[in-house]
């Protein structure tokens, strides 16, 4: 579902927006929703490590890594 906004833009902005989307053949609007999703998910907070690279191992023996990396990185 889409909500409808006004967005202010300079003239010149406007201006490459309009010849860009006519050289796509793509409404503006178009083009302005895809800027903005692009421009949310590179700057939005990102989660939290599933794993750091630094541990104590307490003992953990190599022989014992199949049984210990069962299931790593599945959800």
């Amino acid at each position: 579902m889409t909500e409808k906004t006004t967005v202010y833009l300079d003239a010149a902005d406007q201006r490459r927006l309009r010849a860009l989307a006519a050289a796509q053949g793509r409404p503006a609007a178009a083009l302005i929703r895809e800027a903005i999703s692009e421009y949310v998910a590179r700057h939005a907070p990102q989660g939290r490590p599933k794993c750091i690279g630094a541990a104590h191992s307490g003992g953990i023996r190599w022989e014992d890594e199949e049984d210990l990396l069962k299931g790593f990185g599945e959800d």
